[in-house]
């Protein structure tokens, strides 16, 4: 007997080999049978969807989810355009904390403000706590003068606008989260994305000294799970500075690990690892995204996170290791960098089947395709930061370079496997008006950003599903409707195959099924 057979609706498999069906049905988590395989068999649920859209569960290819949740918890001060508006709202929150106390906020944005905010601005509202205003790009905050006292004596004389390596240093002066909240937070991360359809994500990066990570952040991830609170498939990328030099016998490759020394592949199921996570730079919001030529406007080219060199031979050392590598490269020099790194570790130690990722590729230039399409490398790209930032990001690039921002139909016509992805918070997470995006490359202004890097809605939902399953090693369960393969289902009120491409990202998300399953759990509304 099936557990579940869905019936009467419009089946969008992705699986070329059968492209549509009208039914399917459902044992044990996966999917057993389309169309005649299963019609008339006996269930214990039927679901009749009138005609309803069922496609492959979304996969969210690079997420952060911890970070999700927490903003969500905490005073946003966006959107904002005046410095008055922001102080108010900080104000509020000052009002509500024990004197001494850290008061945290999200949302800050210089780009669009009336004038930029300093130190001083919020010492007169802060009543002698510590504030810290996180960037919106998560690569830099601004902080107040009782948070820059604490600091090494190089920031202390700022202004109190850090990026990079410097907002770690504020980071790390915070209390640290209990695990109560780590796990509330991925709760409430993982049950918007199953609103938005959905069922698998991969965390870009736990562990980062960088950004001063939790150290327990994976435990919260492993309670998570086992309390039945995380209602999505996760994979967690190890960031490669939580790695530690290990001695290791002449003949083995692993120099760099992290723990017990686990790499990539490690765990199954809802729960697992995946690729090393890599910095090269920062990012275009925090103008630290690193360029060949400056941005427009700036005599800067934002910069890299540390010596080319040494980045270069962090690539090879977890090439070596066995890690497939997730390369964080927004700016087109960090992008150089990311494939010369990858270039050379398969030089060395050639392994075809790495599956490395370039994460963002913000800027590539057309020489880079070719460089892309030879080594193999996917791209993870955001769509929904040229939909939200785009105009910003136009602009500060000039309208050589702006056809260059997050492409897609230049991967394409290179074979460079393209994937979609959302980075939240950092931007809305929401997969059908990131492929909206992909196919009109419109911004939410209506200016349109490299009209000609369009593609297609059918390319656009590979990369959402077929492609992102590749991209986290889960072709062989995921990212299509096939016998076989996990029953991880959304189902849309409208194809978005069959409307306009304007109407794509205002299409309902019905339901979403992780292994054949519809309800939420106990975080359910």
């Amino acid at each position: 007997m099936l557990c579940t057979r869905i019936t009467n609706a419009h089946v969008v498999t992705m699986d070329p080999d059968r492209p549509t069906a009208r039914e399917l049905g459902i044992w044990r988590g996966r999917i057993v049978g389309l169309d005649s395989d299963v019609a008339g068999l006996p269930a214990r649920r039927v679901l009749d969807l009138d005609g309803a859209t069922v496609l492959p569960g979304f996969i969210d290819s690079h997420v952060h989810m911890v970070w999700a949740g927490l903003k969500a918890q905490v005073p946003s001060v966006a959107p904002s355009r005046r410095v008055d508006d922001i102080l108010r709202v900080v104000a509020d929150a000052v009002a509500t904390r024990l004197r001494d106390a850290w008061v945290t906020l999200a949302g800050y944005d210089q780009r669009d403000l009336d004038r930029p905010l300093t130190a001083a601005d919020l010492d007169a509202v802060s009543d002698g706590h510590k504030v810290h205003l996180g960037h919106v790009s998560g690569h830099a905050c601004l902080v107040n003068t009782a948070v820059l006292k604490l600091l090494p004596s190089r920031l202390a004389d700022s202004e109190g606008f850090l990026a990079e390596e410097d907002m770690g240093e504020v980071l790390r002066l915070r209390p640290p989260h209990a695990l109560g909240e780590l796990v509330d937070a991925l709760a409430h991360s993982a049950r918007v994305c199953r609103s938005e359809g959905v069922t698998a994500v991969a965390e870009a990066g736990v562990g980062s000294a960088l950004f001063a990570h939790s150290p327990i952040e994976a435990a919260a991830y492993q309670l998570a799970h086992e309390s039945g609170r995380l209602p999505v498939r996760v994979q967690l990328m190890v960031a490669a500075d939580a790695l530690r030099p290990v001695e290791a016998a002449p003949g083995d490759t692993t120099t760099r690990a992290f723990g017990l020394g686990l790499r990539t592949g490690f765990g199954d199921g809802p729960l697992s690892l995946g690729a090393l996570k890599i910095f090269t730079d920062g990012g275009m919001m925090a103008r630290t995204a690193a360029l060949t030529e400056p941005y427009v406007g700036s005599d800067s080219n934002g910069r890299l996170q540390m010596d080319a060199g040494v980045l270069k031979d962090t690539i090879v050392a977890g090439h070596r290791a066995g890690w497939q590598l997730a390369v964080h490269a927004i700016g087109d020099l960090a992008v150089d960098v990311a494939l010369d790194g990858i270039e050379a570790a398969q030089r060395a130690h050639p392994r075809p089947g790495a599956r490395h990722r370039v994460e963002h590729a913000g800027l590539v230039r057309p020489d880079q395709l070719r460089r892309f399409a030879e080594l193999g490398v996917t791209a993870v790209v955001q769509p929904n930061f040229l939909r939200h930032f785009g105009d910003d990001y136009a602009a500060i690039m000039g309208a050589e370079r702006a056809p260059w921002l997050y492409r897609g139909r230049g991967f394409l016509d290179h074979g460079v496997r393209l994937v979609g992805s959302s980075d939240r918070p950092v931007a809305d997470g929401a997969p059908l008006r990131a492929i909206q995006f992909m196919v009109e490359r419109a911004s939410a202004s209506g200016a349109r950003i490299g009209p000609d890097e369009g593609i297609g809605v059918d390319a656009a939902l590979r990369a959402y599903t077929v492609d992102a399953a590749y991209a986290c090693h889960w072709e062989d369960s995921a990212g299509s409707i096939t016998p076989g393969k996990r029953a991880d289902l959304v189902v849309l009120g409208d194809d978005p195959r069959r409307v306009e491409p304007a109407r794509i990202g205002g299409i309902e998300v019905v339901r979403t099924f992780v292994e054949g399953d519809d309800d939420l759990g106990p975080d359910a509304p």
